[in-house]
């Protein structure tokens, strides 16, 4: 009995890690949520090999992650501004991503670098992890998830499907980057900084350090200025919310940061820009903008349908240019023209088209 296919981890790069949405519903346990920092990267994703939103993928950071198909053919695609590497047979071809890709036995992916960004994600079709507390995502702090609570290292095998008969994926209207500032809403510890510091923090820009990662992202700037006490009795914390420290340089907490903390919060990153912060390349520079409550409802509304939008854009792979199923679909000999009038044709065939 032949072997399932499987895709194997011959590099993870800079960090590369098993991530779905999370697990929910046990922070008052003091369980982070995990899962994936861009969760509009992950549904693209999945929808480009046509697996259900919410399954696993591979996260991975900076490039360098490369994959290869064993005992048989895979199909993945990578969501994300970055730049692929497609080897076969020992040829190899540049790829840009957005798009699915079937991977036959013993053929490699690499995604060599990723720009503007430092994140991209690669679903695989029909990719099944093993769900711990409900979700599949890597907690390496805890050892949770993932495959043995680690992050992916060479060699590693990640079971799948074989490739389904179906035409490749691309995404139409790949998103451009934001430039705009990254909006937060006050709080709740607000009140630890006077009306002086508050303003400064959106005048500013703030560069993102080399120490950043799923926990959290420290930022460099003017210092902000506590107008009390530098620590608080420890309360909850969630992914955005923007600590403050007794040196004044702000952080930003992610997915895999503790559920508790001491430090005054200056306020939340808004749910609809935590992807984008989170992605940013150290030395980034960024700019903050204060938004209400409602205001920052509205915004995630907005998010949800642009990624709507994105997804109804899917359509059949392009290649050279052309939409082959657009093409083959077509019936092309009813648009034949004869170049010849009807005296010089042969008697015989002019009677044929004739009928």
């Amino acid at each position: 009995m032949s072997a399932a296919p499987s895709l194997e981890v011959h590099s993870p790069g800079a960090y590369a890690s098993l991530q779905d949405l999370g697990r929910r519903g046990y922070r008052r346990y003091g369980v982070p949520w995990a899962g994936v920092l861009d969760p509009r990267l992950m549904r693209i994703a999945n929808a480009l090999v046509g697996n259900a939103a919410d399954a696993a993928v591979i996260e991975c950071f900076d490039g360098g992650l490369q994959l290869a198909a064993r005992d048989g053919a895979v199909r993945v695609a990578v969501a994300g501004d970055a730049v692929l590497e497609f080897e076969s047979a020992g040829e190899s071809q540049t790829l840009a991503a957005w798009r699915s890709l079937t991977l036959a036995e013993g053929d490699m992916l690499r995604v060599r670098r990723v720009e503007r960004c430092r994140i991209a994600v690669v679903a695989v079709e029909g990719l099944v992890v093993p769900k711990l507390l409900g979700s599949a995502s890597t907690y390496v702090r805890a050892a949770l998830g993932g495959i043995d609570g680690a992050a992916l290292a060479a060699g590693a095998r990640l079971p799948a499907l074989a490739a389904s008969p179906r035409r490749e994926m691309m995404l139409g209207d790949p998103p451009q980057p934001s430039k705009g500032p990254i909006r937060i809403v006050a709080g709740p510890q607000a009140d630890h900084f006077d009306a002086a510091t508050l303003a400064a923090f959106v005048a500013a820009d703030y560069r993102v350090t080399a120490d950043a990662d799923r926990m959290g992202v420290r930022l460099e700037g003017p210092k902000l200025a506590h107008s009390g006490a530098r620590e608080i009795v420890s309360d909850a914390t969630v992914p955005g919310s923007i600590q403050v420290p007794g040196n004044g340089q702000p952080i930003v907490l992610l997915a895999d940061a503790q559920t508790a903390g001491g430090y005054p919060k200056i306020g939340t990153v808004v749910g609809a820009d935590l992807g984008r912060l989170a992605a940013s390349k150290p030395g980034q520079l960024l700019r903050f903008a204060w938004v209400g409550a409602g205001a920052a409802e509205g915004l995630a509304r907005a998010a949800e349908a642009e990624t709507v939008a994105l997804l109804a854009s899917l359509r059949p792979l392009l290649v050279g240019g052309v939409d082959e199923v657009a093409l083959y679909s077509q019936n092309l000999v009813s648009g034949f023209l004869d170049a010849l009038s009807p005296e010089d044709r042969p008697a015989t065939q002019a009677q044929g088209l004739s009928r």
